[in-house]
């Protein structure tokens, strides 16, 4: 994230004065990049709720750790970014979100309002047929294809925040992706 220069300095003034606990210091930061880093938050999670409860744990981090930020490594914006994207990919790791979602909600998440009964009927069917398939699989595949099909993540990233190479990373979708379509033969043929 690029910022003017007087930003960054205003910013990482901010943070100095974070580091020495001063809370108007740390109430102006707040105030002065909070919705920046919302945005962030709510791209990865998807969920408003989520994203909420991450921002609030970004900030508690940013304000035990401004200590740690160092100006000739990053921008401001950048480093606080880095710690709120960082806190979203671990939530999504979070074995209470794997809970499947009830028949309402999954109706709500697949069903398009102008489609007819029939079709909306099926997509909630694909969707439950979906995450039946995606509980079968490893934990690490399931993580990669998530992140890399749902939150856009690149082979690259995805090696980088999970520390793996990138030869493993692909493996692992390929292989979660094999699984999924065995699955869904399977489903498909006993429909």
């Amino acid at each position: 994230m690029t910022q003017s220069p007087d930003a960054d300095a205003v910013l990482a003034h901010l943070l100095t004065r974070c580091a020495l606990k001063d809370q108007a210091a740390f109430a102006q930061l707040y105030k002065l990049t909070a919705s920046k880093l919302m945005a962030v938050s709510l791209r990865i999670l998807q969920r408003r709720d989520w994203a909420e409860d991450v921002l609030q744990e970004s900030f508690v981090n940013i304000w035990h750790h401004a200590q740690d930020y160092q100006v000739q490594k990053a921008a401001p914006l950048t480093w606080m970014t880095h710690i709120v994207r960082n806190r979203a990919l671990d939530w999504l790791r979070r074995p209470q979100h794997e809970t499947a979602l009830d028949e309402e909600e999954m109706e709500n998440r697949w069903a398009d309002p102008a489609a007819g009964l029939f079709e909306q009927l099926s997509r909630v069917r694909e969707g439950a047929a979906l995450e039946e398939c995606m509980r079968q699989i490893e934990a690490k595949n399931r993580q990669a294809i998530v992140l890399a099909f749902w939150q856009g993540l690149t082979h690259s990233e995805l090696a980088q925040h999970m520390q793996q190479p990138v030869g493993t990373i692909k493996a692992w979708i390929r292989r979660g992706l094999a699984v999924i379509k065995k699955c869904f033969e399977v489903t498909h043929e006993l429909s």
